[in-house]
């Protein structure tokens, strides 16, 4: 199944408690078992106004439809084509 990174223009998400991304992450999360099993969640990382997210979808219009029934923006889109890191390298 293809990988997508997701950028999301959130104002003040790094200023998010702990509280209200668990919110946002539950609302998120039910969201995505009503879409069903083709579209997985696999984790975010929170910068200063900006979320990015891994996620597995068959495509991204799966991906945008969640963004639009979680009321979240999908501001880019990205199929991932590969993955490197260091031990790409050896």
């Amino acid at each position: 199944m293809p990988k997508y990174i997701i950028e999301r223009e959130i104002l003040g998400a790094g200023n998010l408690t702990a509280e209200q991304l668990k919110g946002v992450s539950q609302k998120s999360c039910g969201v995505l078992t009503n879409l069903g099993p083709q579209i997985q969640w696999v984790h975010s990382y929170v910068t200063g106004d900006k979320v990015y997210c891994i996620y597995n979808a068959p495509n991204a219009e799966m991906i945008r439809e969640h963004a639009a029934q979680v009321g979240i923006p999908a501001n880019a889109i990205n199929e991932v084509k590969a993955i490197i890191d260091p031990v790409t390298a050896e």
